[in-house]
């Protein structure tokens, strides 16, 4: 049975046998915006020869209109009771899969190659709960998953702060983050009113274009992304004051380094470009 998921009666009328409830735990909002799905796909690319993760299905209106377009959908839910309703929504479609569990514990590559092998590209689409936007954008990214792509519908607020630009007061630790991995844009804003039950903020869908090759090279990665996320931590904070208070580097040493690169003591974080944070990292961790 082909469902409109779009239709407010009609979608209460799917989970009320179930007793489904709205979860604000979970960051439960539905899209009952029936042009933004087609737009994210539309947005986002795919066809036959592509595949696509999905995390968060829900009742499975993006769902739907991925199956429509991609060689094969493979989603992650957390919620179980979800899980007898998104059989009758998207048992017509024999091009998906649904993966029962927690994104941030499995075995994201593993699923990727056992699941959505054979195609030309893999991408990952997702309507993110506010409250994990910056977990699972982060997990995604660091975990050099076979991927391409990555479209994600998040807060505004949050969106803002994935896309800013790199010594902007908008950019933070996640900022640099979806910078060293990829290209980012907001490609368009959904408003509040689009979902269900309707959050208190508008959102905006994003995508970020993973770099094939590394486009800014460290000495020591992991030591790099320490200090990133040690620098914005206390924003208010100069450089010399908050890595040398999280990271244990001396205050000599970190103004020496900043002095090398044409900076006073006195600099912050959000002062830095993308190759001056990495400039600092490989004069503090040759």
């Amino acid at each position: 049975m082909d469902y409109n998921l779009c239709d407010y009666n009609e979608l209460k009328k799917l989970l009320t046998p179930y007793g489904f409830n709205f979860s604000k735990a979970l960051g439960q909002n539905f899209i009952i915006d029936a042009d933004v799905c087609p737009k994210m796909v539309e947005m986002l690319g795919v066809d036959r020869d592509t595949a696509v993760l999905e995390v968060g299905p829900g009742v499975g209106v993006l769902t739907k209109e991925l199956c429509r377009a991609a060689g094969k959908v493979v989603s992650i839910e957390l919620d179980e009771r979800l899980y007898p309703v998104l059989e009758k929504t998207l048992g017509d479609y024999d091009n998906f899969e649904l993966v029962k569990g927690d994104v941030m514990k499995l075995n994201l590559k593993q699923i990727i190659d056992e699941r959505l092998c054979g195609f030309k590209e893999v991408k990952v689409c997702a309507n993110l709960p506010y409250y994990i936007t910056s977990p699972v954008i982060m997990t995604l990214l660091q975990s050099r998953l076979p991927i391409t792509e990555i479209e994600v519908m998040v807060q505004l607020e949050a969106a803002q702060r994935l896309c800013a630009e790199i010594s902007s007061r908008e950019a933070g630790a996640v900022s640099v983050a979806v910078e060293y991995y990829g290209e980012s844009e907001i490609l368009f804003d959904v408003g509040r009113e689009s979902f269900m039950p309707s959050p208190k903020v508008d959102s905006s869908v994003i995508k970020i274009t993973l770099h094939k090759e590394p486009k800014y090279k460290v000495k020591n990665e992991k030591q790099f992304f320490s200090l990133v996320k040690s620098a914005f931590a206390q924003r208010r904070k100069t450089l010399v004051n908050s890595l040398s208070n999280t990271m244990g580097i001396g205050k000599a040493r970190i103004t020496q380094a900043l002095q090398e690169m044409g900076y006073t003591a006195n600099v912050r974080a959000e002062q830095l470009t993308m190759e001056e944070l990495v400039n600092l990292s490989d004069l503090l961790f040759e």
